[in-house]
């Protein structure tokens, strides 16, 4: 009996299925062990579990990544396809920003940013906040934090994206004295 998947399971399925087939075909001429010369079959059903295995760990992944909210399923002219949501595309931006190199200024300068945003958009503070601790911005005081990296255009991006320019004043400081 067939268990029907869902298009977004199925999709990556299929892209899965892909990756095991090529990989099966690189088995026939992969370079073999004398263990595995003489007992195919024990080597075969050892690679049979360790995809299994694999294929254990992909199912995770997915349901994960739906419980998280990281993706959905829409209907799109009458078809399915597989969107991130909002909560996704961000994660995805953080990573970015994550795993981009920091480098500091030429100019040895530091970038200062102050901000004073309303209780009632505390979400959008404590997010300035998360973006401001990804892109190597170190609390100086309360709502004043500075930064020895390039990232004045990432800044201005994101202030541009959440619509914080109002609240936010950013500045460019010759140095700091602690």
């Amino acid at each position: 009996m067939k268990i029907k998947l869902p298009f977004s399971d199925k999709l990556l399925w299929d892209l899965y299925s892909l990756v095991e087939s090529a990989d099966k075909a690189f088995d026939l001429f992969a370079p073999r062990t004398i263990k595995q010369a003489f007992f195919p079959e024990f080597y075969q059903l050892q690679r049979k579990y360790q995809r299994e295995i694999t294929r254990q760990q992909f199912n995770r992944l997915i349901y994960y990544l739906k419980r998280k909210g990281y993706i959905k399923i829409k209907n799109l002219e009458e078809k399915q396809g597989v969107l991130f949501t909002k909560k996704g595309a961000e994660k995805i931006l953080k990573l970015k920003f994550k795993q981009k190199e920091k480098k500091r200024r030429p100019d040895g300068k530091w970038q200062m940013i102050i901000f004073d945003i309303p209780e009632k958009k505390r979400y959008l503070r404590d997010l300035l906040r998360e973006h401001l601790v990804f892109l190597g911005y170190k609390l100086f005081q309360q709502s004043v934090w500075v930064c020895p990296y390039d990232t004045f255009e990432e800044t201005k991006e994101f202030l541009r994206r959440y619509s914080l320019d109002r609240y936010v004043k950013l500045f460019l400081i010759e140095e700091i004295s602690l």
